[in-house]
This record gives structure tokens, sequence and C-alpha cells, in this order.
């Protein structure tokens, strides 16, 4: 096989592995004319799509507009990892925010991963699940933070936790490079676009409506909702913004108050029986504890699948295998003569504070976004906070709604570089394991 790049892809999507490998993706029409729902959901993604399912469970007539494809974004692109909390963990959230605020979103940290397999469960969805995730140390630091960490998720519940020490982690690793590693046996892996693409159908079995294509143009808020697109328009009684780094300036409120950031990933030739059983012998999908951290996992045919590294503002490095293939080899340098057959990007919205946003716009448009690189259990959350409030069960949505968010500073023209600045003093430190 040819090495792939998203620079062309399949039917629409990026020429990633996921999109390679999925058996059908059917294709929607654009939105024509003017049409009315109950709710307009805007963002075909993880966040919107399940807040659509939701919101369809409960009788709404639900349309979603998508710009592009049913999980073209970060849904259908991402590292495909379960991975439990947010961002920012519990501890941070009480020392900026109060207890109140640490309880409360505490209390829903590990919910969203009990969505996806209710989901699977439910609808019948097959999306190559395997079971638990790693946090690896990379130094001793790190592995005390580790320790502290599942005090602290066990101080909420979560409890599903093992602390692996240098010998016992090579079980589930065949990476020298750590010292360490946590186990959540509630985690997991699973193949991303086939999640987003089984939860979209599941939502047409309900009576919701996708129309792919269909970008918003405009947003005329009023006692009704009016999303224009080039093609046409809803007019509902409330909206759903859930585009996050895809959604563009299009309303400007929620572009100010988050950066598009770009990630890379790799998957390599098919690996023979023998060598996969050693990279990772239990079948783990598994994440450092850097702050620009790798992650990495094997998919159901056997490709290692190896992602890291951030570009603030969404931009691609020039070739994404050199920038990638390198961190692939220090973790296992056995792999320098397997080939590299997809090289893909994608980009997720962080926030400065590294917490997601969910609000307002008014009344009735409610918006969900900037889950700064945790968003595969977040968005699944959100789509069901967002179902709560709109029929008015607003105490957990509005839990993250009271969240402060400022903008970034220097605005627009600033955020890059200073944030850049922020992550290379991060990896500095990364580097010297303080």
């Amino acid at each position: 096989m040819n090495k792939q790049t998203s620079a062309a892809g399949r039917d629409g999507y990026p020429a990633t592995l996921y999109a390679a490998t999925v058996s059908e993706a059917p294709a929607r029409p654009a939105l024509e004319g003017h049409q009315q729902f109950d709710i307009c959901v805007v963002g075909a993604g993880y966040t919107g799509i399940s807040a659509a399912l939701h919101l369809a469970e409960q009788g709404f007539r639900v349309a979603v507009l998508e710009s592009r494809r049913v999980g073209f974004g970060a849904s259908g692109r991402n590292g495909g990892q379960i991975v439990n909390s947010y961002s920012r963990d519990m501890d941070h959230i009480a020392a900026r925010y109060g207890e109140d605020s640490a309880r409360a979103l505490g209390s829903m940290a590990f919910e969203g991963n009990r969505i996806i397999r209710e989901r699977l469960e439910r609808y019948a969805i097959r999306c190559d699940l395997r079971q638990g995730n790693l946090f690896a140390a990379c130094n001793r630091q790190q592995f005390a933070a580790m320790a502290e960490q599942k005090t602290l998720w066990e101080r909420f519940g979560h409890r599903e936790l093992t602390l692996l020490g240098e010998s016992d982690y090579r079980r589930e690793v065949g990476s020298a490079r750590y010292v360490g590693a946590l186990l959540d046996h509630s985690g997991g892996h699973l193949h991303p676009l086939k999640l987003v693409l089984g939860q979209a159908a599941a939502l047409e079995t309900l009576g919701g409506v996708i129309f792919e294509n269909s970008p918003m143009t405009r947003l005329e808020q009023g006692e009704r909702v009016v999303v224009h697109t080039e093609g046409g328009a809803i007019e509902a009684e409330r909206a759903v913004i859930a585009g996050n780094a895809y959604l563009g300036r299009v309303v400007p409120a929620l572009a100010a108050r988050a950066m598009p950031c770009a990630t890379q990933i790799i998957a390599t030739e098919v690996l023979d029986d023998a060598t996969a059983r050693r990279l990772l012998p239990t079948d783990r999908a598994v994440e450092d504890g850097n702050y620009l951290l790798d992650y990495y996992r094997l998919c159901a045919e056997r490709r290692l699948i190896y992602g890291g590294g951030v570009n603030y503002g969404g931009r691609d490095p020039a070739s994404i295998e050199r920038a990638i293939r390198p961190k692939m080899l220090t973790t296992f340098p056995e792999l320098e003569k397997v080939r590299i057959d997809y090289a893909w990007s994608g980009r997720f919205l962080a926030t400065l504070n590294r917490l997601p946003q969910f609000g307002r716009l008014n009344h009735n448009v409610y918006y969900a976004q900037g889950y700064s690189g945790h968003g595969v259990t977040a968005s699944h959350l959100a789509g069901r906070l967002i179902a709560e409030v709109v029929r008015g069960e607003g105490e957990r949505f509005d839990a993250f709604a009271a969240i402060p968010h400022r903008h970034f500073p220097g605005g627009q023209r600033f955020s890059v570089p200073i944030s850049a600045l922020g992550a290379w003093y991060y990896a500095l430190r990364d580097r010297l394991g303080v």
C-alpha cells in the first residue's frame, strides 16, 4: 500500500486510516430551501451527534447541519482513545474555581466513558472497542503525579485503577522508555469514525435528519432561531452550536474564546503478530505523562497508530511523518524499518484554562466546545447535558457554564506565538524531567 496523507481522501474524507477502513459512510444531501424543526444542531461530530441523539430520544424533531461529512473533523481523525476526566483535573478546578465547582464537575468526569458504552450496546455499534488505557510515566516526577491522580480519582468514586511499577508496566508496554504507569481498566480505544457514523445512523432511525456539505453562513437569533446556509435555512425553537475547531469565525463570540490547534498521527504498515504482541501485549491504549504528550495504540488490523505534538493555530508541519516518526522510534526503536502507510493531521480547539466551554449565546442557543485534547469522552457528556438543559434541567450544564473563560491574551494575532512559547517552556521541562 502506498503511503497516504491527509491531502486527498475517500468520499469527501481526508485520507486517514479510519476513512479507509469504514465499510459504509452514506452521503447525506445538502440543505435546500427553508425548513422547520424543533432543534437545529450545527456540527456532526461527537458533540453535535451526541446532543442530537439524546434530543431525538426525548422526542424532539432534530436537524443537524454539517459543513463537510459526518465525522470529518476531530471526531473522525483522533487517536481513538477513551480517556476519562478533562484536560485539567479536579484538583486544578478546586484550586482555581472552588470546591463546589470541583465536586460538580468531578461527579461527571467519568460519565462520558459510560455514555459511549451505552451507545454501543443500545444501538449495536461495532467500532473495534478494546478495553483499558495506560498513562505512562517518563520519569519519577510523572510517576508520583500518577499516584496522586489515582488518589484524586478514587476520591471522586473512580476505583478501576491500578498503579504499575517498573517491572509491572513492562507486561503492558514493550518499551524501556518509562518508569511506571497508571492503568485505567475502564478506559479503552476504538475506531473513532465508526463510532460517530454509528451514532449518526442511530439518530436517523429516530427521525433525525442530517444535512452534509451545508456550512452555517449566518446565525439569526430571536424568539426563534434561523440558521442559514448557502442553500437554505433551518428555522427552529432552539439551536446547538457544536462546530468546535471547524466552526471558523461565523460566530465571533465563540471564535474569540478558543484557539484551533493541530495534532498529527501516523499509522504503520500491518505488523506481524509477534511484533504487535511485543509492542503492546495486552492491546491497551497508551499516552505518556508529558505536557506535549505522545499517544499510541494498535488498531484492529495490527497497525501501530502513533500521534503526538501540537501545532498552535492549526497549521500542519511540512511533513507529518518526519514530525512523528522520531517520536515513535524513541518509544519503539525496533520499528526503524517499518513502513508508514498513513499520515494525517486534525484540529482540536484549546481554551486558555484547558476546560470545556459550555454555555448559552442567548435563551435558546447553546454551545459546547474547547475540549483541549480530551474530547472523546467530554463531548459525549456535553451531548447529554445539552439535552438536559433543553428539557429544563440545567443544573449540570450550568456547573460548566459557571466556569469563567477568558480570551487568549493578545487576541487572534498574538495568541499563537504566545501559546507556542508556553508550549516550548513545558516541552523543555518534559525533556529535563522536571
